[in-house]
């Protein structure tokens, strides 16, 4: 991230500065950390899933990256000669309870809590501590505040405190004071994100691919300035990316760091873990204090959305096949059980007009002949342009068992044209072939022109039926390339089918 200012570099401003140094750290000592973490965590009685191993890493690795953030803050205070406070101080500092350490330089084994006495600590000390500060930080809008949500919601799961030792001593020896250093660990976060997707009940619900992601931005194109909403934030993939996005589209000045860490990006997320790493992940991306909000996005009643309340830009990938109870669906006017389709109410209704869409949806929306599917897809190319349909192959989410599109679209025009991009990357996808960046190249290159092609092509929204409305992907072009799946590729699908039944059938068992 480059700075150009006039302005004197603030103590904030230079928390920033100071991690544009070289960094010194190798990937493989990232990488083997992370490694070596989860097998610590395997062995623990308490950890019993990807689900749980990144949680527990979570809370230990953002403790280190707060306390590497404050030693930052403190330098930058100490140049402009004045006073810092830290927001987490005595014996609930780093330095004072996870690596106490000598004047060697190293840890001090004599005064370092082990086992019961570091566990104790942990969950009957540490935590409440930190969960406090949501009580008495001066507003939602600070780290002090997501630090006492965060240590509100999550718990520590791990039953030895002798492995809780090991991990913490191996996550002291990471540094997050470069911005090498950071653009690693967020990384290898978003890789443990990924195989939590992948191996919970829907690989959809926590991880959606970053080429993706980063593909529908640079269609969308946000500019600094616009506000950036994810209603199913999930691990805050999309605002994570954005960011990025944005950091590196300029030489921001000090105004562009301001509106970028407090003005650009909101997220709501139902889901207690999910939110949770989603705010983690924003903060470990850069984003210092989040506007991520807990909540079910659905339980708010569209009618209410006011002009205050929308954004210029919405970029998600909604929930796969839920299904909403019948008090929920009286918050929208198209009435539906499936989660999905009151998603798009909800984007369609918040996106400010003028302002642009992506979204991921299941491909059966373009085709579907149920009242509700007709009348969003009516609305949809009423009310909105539609200019871009891109149609995902079998495999893009892996374990998901699901073929997806992606929805453009911007709001205040009606749809005349709709561009189709048929993306066929030659392979068999999954998880040793998964989507990359390549892939989307010339998605990405055609689409700014709309130009036709063997994998794309354009409709005239004037020949479409307008009884049912129906935008299947058809391709006029002749691409009927049939391309065969790998016998693990359909072992996986159907895996992941099965943990699908597994879910609704244990929800089932939960209402009766």
């Amino acid at each position: 991230m480059k700075y150009k200012s006039k302005k004197k570099i603030s103590s904030k401003s230079y928390s920033k500065e100071v991690k544009k140094a070289p960094t010194i750290m190798s990937h493989s000592l990232f990488e083997n950390t992370f490694k070596n973490i989860d097998d610590i965590l395997h062995k623990d009685a308490g950890c019993s899933s990807e689900l749980d191993y990144v949680e527990q890493s979570s809370w230990v690795l953002f403790l280190k990256y707060i306390d590497d953030l404050e030693s930052a803050r403190k330098i930058g205070a100490e140049l402009e000669n004045k006073k810092y406070t830290p927001i987490i101080s005595g014996k609930y500092r780093w330095s004072e309870w996870a690596v106490p350490k000598g004047k060697d330089g190293k840890i001090d084994h004599n005064t370092a809590l082990t086992g019961d006495d570091l566990r104790n600590f942990v969950n009957n000390e540490l935590f409440p501590f930190l969960a406090k500060f949501k009580s008495t930080a001066t507003g939602p809008d600070t780290l002090e505040y997501k630090i006492g949500e965060i240590f509100g919601e999550i718990k520590n799961r791990l039953q030895s405190g002798y492995n809780l030792r090991e991990i913490l001593e191996l996550v002291d020896q990471l540094k997050f004071q470069t911005s090498a250093e950071i653009h690693e660990m967020s990384h290898l976060y978003e890789e443990k994100i990924k195989k939590m997707g992948n191996a919970g009940r829907n690989g959809g619900e926590y991880y959606t691919p970053r080429p993706l992601i980063k593909a529908i931005i640079k269609v969308v194109s946000p500019k600094i300035g616009q506000t950036i909403y994810d209603g199913a934030a999930g691990s805050a993939g999309f605002l994570c990316e954005a960011f990025a996005y944005l950091s590196e589209s300029k030489q921001l000045t000090t105004s562009d760091v301001e509106t970028l860490q407090r003005k650009t990006f909101y997220g709501k997320e139902k889901k207690s873990l999910a939110y949770i790493i989603g705010t983690m992940n924003m903060i470990l991306h850069g984003i210092d204090a989040p506007n991520l909000i807990h909540t079910n996005t659905l339980g708010e009643n569209i009618a209410d959305i006011q002009e205050k309340n929308r954004y210029d830009i919405v970029l998600a990938n909604p929930p796969f096949g839920g299904k909403e109870r019948a008090e929920v669906q009286q918050n929208f006017p198209i009435k539906t059980g499936e989660t999905a389709y009151l998603f798009l109410q909800h984007f369609m209704k918040i996106l400010r007009a003028g302002g642009s869409a992506g979204i991921v949806i299941k491909n059966t929306f373009l085709s579907n002949t149920d009242n509700a599917s007709i009348a969003l897809r009516k609305e949809l190319l009423e009310n909105f342009n539609l200019h871009t349909i891109l149609d995902c192959p079998s495999g893009t989410f892996q374990g998901a068992g699901v073929k997806t599109v992606v929805l453009f679209f911007t709001k205040g025009e009606p749809t005349k044209k709709i561009w189709y991009y048929q993306l066929t990357p030659g392979r068999n996808m999954g998880k040793t072939n998964p989507l990359n960046d390549k892939d989307l190249e010339e998605f990405i290159d055609l689409q700014k022109k709309l130009k036709e092609s063997h994998i794309s092509w354009i409709v005239d929204v004037s020949s479409v039926n307008q009884e049912t409305w129906d935008l299947s992907v058809k391709n006029p072009n002749g691409n009927n390339e049939v391309i065969h799946r790998s016998p693990s590729e359909i072992i996986s699908d159907i895996e992941a089918l099965d943990a699908e039944n597994q879910a609704i059938l244990q929800r089932i068992k939960e209402l009766l």
